[in-house]
């Protein structure tokens, strides 16, 4: 029998004894990691949607059509039997077609209190002559806007619930998403109610060139018609965006959806509900992008910021000694990298608050402390003594056109405008060849009258966005 000697017996039991050791945490970093993988890949989504679709509302827009039938009866001889013919057939067609009609559209939204306050699109009541509520268990209300940005494409509502008990949602941080994170859309898709879509956020701070105010999320998870206003969900059950758009030619989702981020959504709703409109800062700048040739000539290492090429007179820059030629490179605590970032942050910060602003000027950075102003603005009142009336293959609406400093023009919105290429949506008509409108009712009856002149086209003075612009529409025979 052979018989280890006790040193080496002893250095045996050591070795064993921590190999032993290191195999048990070994495995317990392993069950950790394959625990925690598990954890960040959910099996279902199946309790967090339960618990999120009650506070997910569908959102009905109802547009009432006036129906404007001019068309003249065909003149024949007295007697003639088609005379009576085509009286007959008109006389006929009038009494079928209704007065008006109305156009619905659909949407999505989401609450944000319990008292009955809700988040969606504008583009979703735009021009709306009544909004319905309608719940997950189809409990319908009534609902009034309190106001709506059409620049940022939001607008929020107010429903009364009585007793019924609202469940409201949190609002999340969009500013710590990142790329491959969850995301979940719940909407109204096609009339569609109450349905959910999963997947991840492709990308963050998308300019898709809805304007310059917000960058978007995209995600992948699927987004069709009826989804705008909508709530985009982290894992988390927070909203982190509200569904706004898509790309598509087929005008159905093929996975490129875009949101508008929780972080500049939260602070427009918030001025929505207590003051009915957007109070965006000003810094009183006209920009342009930095060049090539720009930044050469100014001694840039490159083109990040914004150049100046013209000031506001007595504007906050032009007060704060800002000079036109000077290139913005950043804004408080945000780097300028491209010109289009500019106007966002300034637009979120606060009015009447002290901003820093970093500027390029002789061959070295200064800074210049800037008291912001608020950015002008047009809101838009729409008269709700008035409905919309088809005429010339536009829908219009009456309104009042308020400018900032509480000059008022009259005019009339167009909702839709299909048959009219030199017309866009959104455009407001002020002048009607050479004569001022007031309403939609004197509009359509001054185009009558001059189609009663036997002339085929109208000059017309509109307002797009801030630019004030003539075209020429077409009698529709």
């Amino acid at each position: 029998m052979f018989i280890l000697p006790s040193k080496f017996m002893k250095y045996n039991y050591i070795i064993n004894t921590m190999k032993n050791y290191y195999l048990n945490f070994l495995f317990l970093i392993l069950f950790f990691f394959s625990g925690f993988s598990a954890n960040a890949v959910p099996d279902s989504f199946a309790d967090l949607v339960e618990e999120l679709i009650p506070s997910v509302v569908s959102i009905a827009s109802t547009t009432i059509v006036k129906n404007h039938n001019n068309q003249p009866i065909p003149k024949f001889p007295e007697g003639s039997p088609f005379d009576d013919f085509f009286k007959d057939f008109f006389e006929n067609e009038k009494r079928n077609i209704p007065s008006q009609r109305p156009m619905i559209g659909l949407g999505s939204g989401f609450i944000i209190d319990s008292s009955g306050v809700i988040v969606t699109n504008s583009h979703v009541i735009e021009g709306a002559d009544e909004i319905t509520v309608i719940l997950h268990d189809q409990k319908k209300f009534k609902a009034k806007l309190l106001g709506r940005d059409p620049k940022a494409d939001l607008a929020v509502l107010k429903i009364n619930p009585g007793k019924t008990l609202l469940k409201e949602i949190k609002w999340g941080n969009s500013d710590i998403m990142r790329v491959g994170d969850w995301s979940i859309a719940i909407g109204n898709p096609l009339g569609l109610g109450g349905t959910v879509t999963a997947g991840i956020i492709s990308a963050i701070s998308r300019d898709i060139g809805n304007g310059p105010y917000v960058k978007f999320l995209q995600t992948d998870a699927s987004i069709n018609r009826g989804n705008s206003g909508g709530p985009l969900f982290n894992i988390e059950g927070e909203v982190i965006g509200i569904n706004t758009a898509i790309i598509s030619q087929s005008g159905g989702s093929i996975g490129l959806g875009f949101a508008i981020p929780s972080s500049s959504a939260k602070k427009i709703v918030d001025q929505l509900t207590k003051f009915g409109r957007t109070k965006r800062g000003w810094l009183g700048v006209q920009i342009t992008p930095v060049s090539k040739e720009i930044a050469e000539s100014l001694g840039l290492s490159d083109e990040k910021g914004a150049f100046i090429s013209n000031i506001t007179p007595n504007g906050p820059s032009k007060i704060a000694g800002i000079q036109e030629g000077d290139v913005i490179l950043k804004f408080n605590e945000s780097d300028i990298l491209k010109m289009t970032d500019l106007p966002r942050v300034v637009a979120e910060s606060d009015v009447g608050s002290l901003a820093t602003v970093y500027i390029w000027r002789k061959n070295k950075i200064i800074s210049i402390n800037v008291i912001l102003g608020e950015l002008p603005e047009e809101s838009f009142v729409e008269r709700e003594d008035n409905q919309s009336i088809n005429s010339e293959g536009i829908i219009i609406k009456s309104l009042n056109l308020i400018i900032t400093n509480n000059k008022e023009i009259d005019g009339i919105i167009i909702l839709k405008s299909n048959q009219q290429p030199n017309l866009k949506d959104g455009d407001i008509i002020l002048e009607v060849n050479r004569e001022i409108i007031t309403d939609s009712k004197f509009f359509v009856d001054l185009v009558d009258s001059i189609e009663k002149t036997g002339r085929n086209s109208l000059l017309l003075k509109i307002l797009r966005g801030e630019e004030s612009l003539w075209v020429t529409i077409q009698f529709i025979k």
